[in-house]
């Protein structure tokens, strides 16, 4: 499949908004969270370089190198999640009339979903990952850009929500219960844990600004 990310922002969009089974709502998330992790490094990029936050300059330009990488990461999960539904997507059309399709249906299905888990698991991951970055980008950055920084942490904030809905939506038609309950505690403990720190990135910046 190309990838999805090499398409205008007009006709991904448009792609989006079609019936089609992809790109959806784990590939969204991805690419919310790559602009996430890219006005991070921007604020980065408008630090380094300046006599003012010479104290940072080489936190700063290892956040940047991290920030690269963690949005070329997104970047490719956006079109990895449309090529792990597209799978279930045609599992789920399967025969089911006869008790060796239904097998046959049911072994393919828990494939297909313990793919189409993986991905949007990596998305929330990756995106955790980004807002530990810009909780530092926002403290330590420049203060022109202090604004960027809190609409980065929204962003993947949203990313990751969105990539967990992913998880849930696919976890629950999993027959092998333990693994799908220990995706979801995985996936609870995710949110719990770095939503707040999103929010509080988002609050200070909020509270500098009025």
């Amino acid at each position: 499949m190309e990838a999805m990310t090499t398409q205008s922002c007009e006709a991904f969009l448009e792609a989006l908004s079609t019936k089609a089974a992809v790109p959806g709502g784990g590939g969204a998330s991805a690419l919310v969270g790559a602009v996430g992790v890219a006005l991070g490094n921007m604020v980065g990029s408008l630090t380094v370089g300046k006599k003012k936050y010479a104290a940072v300059e080489e936190e700063m330009q290892r956040l940047n190198r991290e920030s690269a990488a963690l949005r070329a990461r997104l970047e490719e999960l956006v079109t990895a999640d449309a090529e792990a539904f597209a799978p279930l997507s045609k599992a789920y059309g399967l025969p089911a009339s006869t008790p060796e399709e239904q097998a046959h249906k049911a072994a393919v299905m828990e494939e297909a979903l313990d793919r189409a888990c993986a991905v949007p698991m990596d998305i929330m991951r990756t995106c955790c990952k980004a807002i530990s970055l810009i909780e530092v980008y926002a403290a330590k950055g420049s203060v022109m850009a202090v604004s960027d920084a809190g609409v980065a942490a929204a962003c993947c904030k949203a990313a990751l929500q969105g990539a967990s809905l992913n998880v849930f939506i696919n976890t629950c038609s999993m027959t092998d219960r333990d693994k799908a309950e220990s995706l979801n505690r995985e996936a609870e403990e995710l949110l719990a844990t770095w939503c707040p720190r999103a929010d509080k990135v988002f609050q200070d910046v909020m509270g500098r600004l009025k």
